[in-house]
C-alpha cells in the first residue's frame, strides 16, 4: 500500500476521531454518534483507489457516480447527483472515467453515467444511464 493511501486513511480517522469527540462531548450517545449517516453534504470527489476505498468503507451507503466532464447526461444528472449528497443519508462520489479508467473499469463503467451503489461496503446495484431522482432515492432508503 503506498504512502499516499496510508495518509490518507490516517487523516480520516483522525478526522472521525474528532468528529466522534466534540459529538460525545455535545451530549450525543456513542450510537447516535456512529450511526454511518454523517454523509458529506456536497459529492466526493474521488482522487483514487484507495481514496474510493477508504469512502466506501467510512460510509454504510455510497452512491458513486461514474461520469465525464464531455458526457452530456451526466451533465443533466449532476444536480440530482448533489441534492442526493446534501439530502440522504449516503455518501455521494464522483468517479471521473476519463482521469480514472483503471477505477471506472473496476466498477463496471463501460459507458457514462453508471451509478453504482454500496451498501455495508459491498457493491449491490449498478445502473447506467440518466435516472430520476425518484429511483435514486429509493434505492439508497432500501440501503440505508
Amino acid at each position: 500500500m503506498s504512502n499516499s493511501v496510508e495518509d490518507e486513511r490516517r487523516r480520516i480517522r483522525e478526522r472521525k476521531k474528532r468528529e466522534l469527540q466534540q459529538r460525545l462531548e455535545n451530549g450525543r450517545s456513542l450510537e447516535d454518534a456512529n450511526d454511518g449517516s454523517d454523509a458529506p453534504d456536497e459529492p466526493i470527489a474521488i482522487t483514487g483507489q484507495g481514496h474510493l476505498e477508504s469512502v466506501v468503507d467510512g460510509h454504510d451507503v455510497v452512491l458513486v457516480d461514474c461520469y465525464a466532464d464531455w458526457c452530456g447526461p451526466c451533465k443533466m444528472l449532476e444536480p440530482t447527483v448533489e441534492a442526493l449528497a446534501a439530502e440522504t443519508d449516503a455518501a455521494v462520489a464522483k468517479v471521473d472515467v476519463d482521469a480514472n479508467q483503471r477505477i471506472a473499469q473496476q466498477l463496471g463503467a463501460r459507458s457514462v453515467p453508471t451509478l453504482v451503489l454500496y451498501a455495508d461496503g459491498q457493491l449491490t446495484e449498478r445502473l447506467v444511464g440518466v435516472q430520476d431522482r425518484a429511483t435514486l432515492e429509493s434505492l439508497i432508503e432500501q440501503h440505508a
